[in-house]
């Protein structure tokens, strides 16, 4: 066989949410797409704000020359300025320009965090359950995972994660609001955590570098904010996007920001700017970046994705299946009723039901639901899961 063994080996660990996707297809063919309620994908279907349209046509009518040809790597100076300032105006820590790689999406901010501070054999904790990419990007990059798990309501375990800190151990990626669990790690965890991390450097004299995932930062369901790792330990590269804050993932434009004072700062920048070049990304997309640089304060309606969360919760309850309430992104992380959530959610299939298994996330025994859908989708689920 001519393709790469470790890619089909690769491809076989992914197969859980690619096998459902395709049962859909077929499931759609046969009883028509309004008459099988999909809750697979995280694909926002709240509009962008009035703001981005009206922004959008501004910059497709500029006259100014040269708008659409290669800048630096890491972007145009004023783009990454407007994302510093309004970081800022958030975690109050010094930031600007010089701290922040425009990129194509928050994969392309992760990768390129990974390949910048990973030697092949290092390893990074990934905290389950978890977003499936993640193992990916590590395997990429020639890190080995280690796999450490979340209390049982998916809060941070800082013992578990000082248990597995040793002399290899280079990144852990942390991602609140959470996918898929919608839980958002306290202050309080990310303070224990900086301590234990600290130690561990005292100790050991090793670095270990938080990458923490954010593009849910904004979706949240209550006046309080989500705490971020980035305000702080210093040792923090912050990676997001515009996906689902402004409702645009497939425009595929993000952001790398490292923390001012982390160690060898200059240096990981300069390598992150080689490694968006060599990966292939080259540069976040130009058109994008003069687009979202006015557009750092706008968010889409979450409000919309908050009542969409309340209606499947409560018919989730009213079914007797055990969840934690999300306090933000677009997901529902349930128990499953069967103790083989393959099967559970095999029996949710035969009911033209789509849902995750959450061994496709690290997590056996429970489910993933997205909410990010049309209100019809959502109907005809929880029709299902009353008669379940």
């Amino acid at each position: 066989m001519s393709v790469s063994k470790a890619v089909t080996e690769t491809m076989k660990r992914a197969s859980w949410i690619r096998k459902m996707f395709e049962h859909g297809m077929e499931l759609k063919k046969k009883y028509g797409e309004k008459n099988v309620y999909d809750l697979t994908l995280g694909n926002p279907m709240v509009e962008p704000p009035e703001a981005f349209k009206k922004r959008l046509l501004e910059v497709a009518t500029m006259e100014e020359k040269g708008l659409h040809r290669y800048m630096p790597n890491v972007g145009y100076e004023d783009t990454r300025k407007a994302v510093a300032e309004a970081l800022d105006r958030d975690f109050k820590i010094g930031l600007n320009s010089g701290h922040v790689v425009m990129t194509v999406g928050a994969a392309s901010a992760l990768n390129i965090s990974v390949k910048s501070l990973v030697d092949p054999g290092d390893e990074i904790i990934i905290i389950a359950p978890f977003f499936p990419e993640y193992r990916f990007y590590a395997q990429n990059h020639g890190a080995e995972e280690r796999i450490v798990e979340t209390t049982s309501d998916f809060r941070l375990n800082i013992n578990e994660i000082k248990n597995n800190l040793n002399s290899k151990t280079k990144i852990i990626i942390l991602n609140s609001p959470n996918n898929p669990t919608g839980v958002i790690y306290s202050r309080n965890d990310y303070e224990e955590l900086a301590q234990c991390l600290s130690d561990h450097k005292h100790s050991t004299g090793r670095t270990v570098y938080i990458v923490s995932d954010e593009p849910y930062r904004k979706i949240v369901y209550s006046d309080k904010r989500a705490p971020s790792p980035f305000e702080i330990y210093q040792n923090t590269i912050l990676c997001s996007s515009h996906a689902k804050d402004l409702g645009i993932p497939g425009e595929r434009i993000g952001f790398a920001v490292v923390r001012p004072g982390c160690d060898g700062e200059d240096l990981l920048i300069n390598a992150m700017a080689f490694c968006i070049r060599t990966l292939g990304f080259v540069n976040a997309p130009a058109f994008m970046q003069r687009v979202v640089k006015t557009l750092q304060d706008e968010t889409v309606a979450v409000e919309i994705y908050r009542k969409k969360r309340d209606r499947l919760y409560q018919a989730l309850q009213k079914a007797g299946i055990e969840c934690i309430m999300p306090e933000g992104a677009f997901y529902l992380f349930p128990k499953s009723p069967d103790k083989d959530d393959k099967k559970f959610v095999n029996k949710l299939a035969e009911n033209r039901v789509l849902a995750v298994p959450g061994s496709g996330f690290g997590r056996a025994g429970h489910f993933r639901l997205s909410y990010c859908c049309d209100d019809h989708t959502i109907d005809g689920a929880v029709e299902v899961f009353e008669k379940l």
